[in-house]
């Protein structure tokens, strides 16, 4: 890949790469000169995503690997330490949305957003927090993007542990920048609105599904093209500047 590419040279890894946000931001990183590790759970869907960011002549690493699983997230790292280098780029999106009411104690929902929207956060940040800040201190730059989402301010009948999980990523980001931010780490957080992705197709709870199926009808959503084209200009820009926290939302989305 050409050197005069705006991310030329740099190491990323993109969790949760194996569709929407996560898949379009690696194939964005790419595009842009970056060596992308991508992770996620569906092994076929990142293979596949490798071979075509590899046939446009970037480079790839296809890792299947939970978020939740600490063991396999400390794994990855070394084997992308190993095989790409030095990592100073990580895209934290992994996540999980299972809306309903605390009185139908789905515990099992509740427990799996808390387990991959934070702790699953969080365990990529232990494994990469290094790698990051000692690339930040070869003089390069070094990010690490969280991806949160409107729900951190929000407040939505049935959506209580959603948001709750996403304003910690969102009051976690605040916190490590003001940790690595000296170290010359910068940390970001991206809260998206709307965003046309699987994620919506994973819930269960049949009023949520309705009412996000309304929504879609109402305003034109975002794509994760979108996303990735703000994550991919946040990760571009000078040393000195970080844009620590992103808002992203559909014109029409109030």
């Amino acid at each position: 890949m050409s050197q005069n590419l705006p991310l030329a040279g740099r190491i990323a890894v993109v969790t949760g790469a194996s569709s929407g946000i996560g898949e379009a931001t690696a194939r964005k990183l790419a595009e842009q000169g970056a060596a992308v590790a991508l992770l996620a759970r569906r092994k076929d869907r990142l293979q596949a995503l490798a071979e075509g960011i590899r046939a446009a002549g970037g480079r790839a690493l296809a890792l299947a690997v939970d978020a939740r699983d600490r063991t396999a997230v400390a794994d990855a790292a070394r084997s992308i330490a190993a095989e790409l280098g030095t990592v100073d780029l990580v895209v934290n999106n992994a996540g999980v949305m299972l809306p309903s009411g605390v009185e139908e104690h789905r515990v099992a929902d509740f427990e799996q957003m808390i387990d991959l929207n934070v702790t699953g956060v969080m365990r990529v940040v232990d494994a990469f927090v290094d790698p990051l800040v000692a690339a930040a201190g070869k003089g390069g730059p070094s990010d690490l993007i969280n991806i949160s989402s409107i729900a951190a301010h929000g407040v939505f009948a049935t959506f209580a542990v959603y948001c709750a999980t996403k304003a910690a990523v969102t009051h976690l980001s605040r916190n490590l920048r003001a940790e690595l931010g000296p170290k010359r780490v910068r940390v970001s957080v991206v809260e998206p609105g709307f965003v046309d992705t699987e994620l919506q197709g994973h819930m269960t709870d049949e009023k949520a599904k309705a009412w996000i199926a309304s929504a879609k009808q109402q305003i034109t959503w975002l794509t994760a093209d979108d996303l990735a084209n703000t994550i991919a200009f946040t990760a571009g820009l000078p040393r000195h500047v970080n844009l620590s926290h992103v808002t992203v939302m559909p014109t029409e989305q109030v």
